[in-house]
């Protein structure tokens, strides 16, 4: 899968010893998406992939991912593990459409279209009795 965003979050390279006695290490940040409605996104780089693309706040890159989920006592957890980052020059990113309703013949069910009620100024808009 891939997305792109801007780096907002770069967290520092976390290491350790795998149960089989191997060292292992990786390095975890946060990229927020440029979309009507931005999401943040947590992933990391593991292993060798942690030094081949280091990334700093601000940045903009495509990122190239996989999405994996495991259970673990009755609980799941997701993790997303980036492969590739490319820099991306912001100016050339497209912005994402706003959302547009959709047009009357791709309505699934053929429901009535209804235009919009507009109120005269005089008739008061809150009719709650208290």
């Amino acid at each position: 899968m891939e997305i792109i965003g801007k780096i907002t979050h770069a967290f520092p390279e976390v290491s350790g010893v795998s149960k089989a006695g191997k060292n292992w290490r990786k390095r975890e940040y946060v990229l927020e998406t440029q979309e009507s409605y931005p999401q943040k996104i947590f992933f990391d780089f593991f292993g060798d992939k942690a030094d081949q693309f280091p990334l700093e706040v601000g940045q903009t890159v495509r990122l190239s991912f996989d999405i994996s989920s495991r259970e673990y006592n009755g609980r799941w957890f997701t993790s997303i593990s980036a492969w590739r980052a490319e820099q991306v020059d912001p100016q050339t990113v497209p912005q994402q459409p706003t959302e547009q309703p959709y047009p009357a013949s791709s309505n699934p069910y053929n429901a009535p279209t209804i235009p919009p009620v507009e109120l005269a100024p005089s008739e008061p808009t809150d009719d709650l009795p208290f």
